[in-house]
């Protein structure tokens, strides 16, 4: 048997709720099938742990995790806490320590979802995002001085290293050659940020070069918005910097149907670090704690990390399983207008692993 070790990281808020139902699928998956097995490894890291320890995770929390496998989080994010220290002590501090530098966020629209592009076939919005996420507009560079004083002035530094651009922009093209229609938009600003970004372009430019099967355009990210809502066929696979990305991915997901169903790899590519799976929905206290949380953007990103671990035929019944609870009207939770529990949609999401368990797994 395969076994893989996962760390469950839920977080904050809705983190809390579908992280466990995360864990009930693939739960789920291992006791239909002889070939795979999940060892679980619980952090309660989030607000509760800075309100007790004064910080979102121990000093040697990412010590803990670089022997796991691969990790489920939930979300971050705390109305108690400012903004700034529960992604900076959490999320990113995980993300930059491990060095997930590829974020990818795969959008399109599952059967039943009433997406708000009226005139938008299915088939015309199959993308995915593929995010720098260690550096750029997230690098941390900057700083604040005379705060509380009429010449209080504050400073956030977009830092990009060529290494760093060139790394993404290659991950971005080698995904964009597995993909069927092999094609790449790259995200820019570089009319308005003239080093950085200009940079930017220069290296899409020379690794394009190794790429010939790849057909790709530039794209500023100001037009790139419009694009997406007016020519959604025109795109595939999409590299942007952290920032550009982190909107732009939000956007596709919201015209996808909702942020509850979209998910989000953050990977190691080259697989010396544990890569990082989540919904990309956020903590959402709001309706924390009442059972209508929608679990699919969690169950959708253990897919993305079974995928990763080399379990594709697993992760194919995952998402099979998710698409039947999307199909079925009586199955979709608040954000989709429905009024079904997380409960209720985890639960049908099991059933339809266990009634598929028939048919054989894959071998890795």
């Amino acid at each position: 048997m395969r076994r893989y070790r996962i760390a469950l990281i839920p977080g904050d808020g809705i983190g809390k709720e579908v992280v466990p139902a995360g864990r009930q699928v693939l739960e789920a998956l291992a006791g239909a099938e002889n070939g795979i097995g999940f060892d679980f490894e619980s952090f309660d890291w989030g607000g509760d742990y800075y309100r007790a320890h004064g910080a979102m995770m121990p000093e040697e929390g990412l010590e803990a995790l670089r022997s796991q496998d691969a990790i489920l989080f939930g979300s971050a994010g705390d109305p108690g806490i400012p903004d700034h220290i529960t992604l900076w002590g959490l999320r990113l501090k995980i993300c930059q320590g491990l060095d997930q530098y590829a974020n990818v966020r795969p959008t399109r629209i599952l059967p039943g979802i009433d997406a708000p592009l009226k005139r938008c076939r299915t088939e015309d919005l199959d993308w995915v995002i593929v995010r720098e996420n260690t550096e750029g507009e997230y690098s941390g560079a900057g700083g604040r001085v005379h705060q509380g004083f009429p010449i209080e002035a504050a400073m956030d530094v977009s830092l990009m290293t060529r290494a760093g651009v060139e790394r993404i922009q290659r991950y971005a093209f080698r995904l964009a050659a597995s993909r069927p229609r092999k094609q790449l938009t790259v995200v820019t600003k570089s009319n308005a940020q003239r080093h950085a970004m200009v940079m930017w372009d220069e290296v899409a430019a020379g690794v394009a070069r190794d790429f010939p099967e790849v057909t790709w355009d530039k794209e500023l990210v100001d037009a790139m918005t419009a694009r997406m809502v007016n020519r959604p066929a025109s795109l595939d696979t999409i590299v942007a910097t952290n920032l550009q990305a982190d909107v732009l991915s939000d956007l596709a997901a919201a015209l996808a149907g909702s942020l509850g169903i979209a998910p989000t790899g953050n990977i190691n590519p080259e697989r010396v670090f544990p890569s990082m799976f989540e919904p990309i929905h956020g903590s959402a206290f709001d309706i924390m704690g009442r059972g209508v949380a929608n679990p699919i953007g969690t169950f959708w990103s253990a897919a993305m990390m079974l995928d990763h671990l080399g379990e594709a035929e697993a992760a194919r019944r995952v998402m099979e399983a998710v698409e039947a609870a999307t199909a079925d009207p009586k199955l979709r939770t608040r954000d989709l207008s429905g009024a079904a529990t997380t409960a209720e949609v985890t639960e049908a999401v099991c059933a339809h692993i266990a009634a598929a368990a028939r048919r054989p797994l894959a071998t890795a």
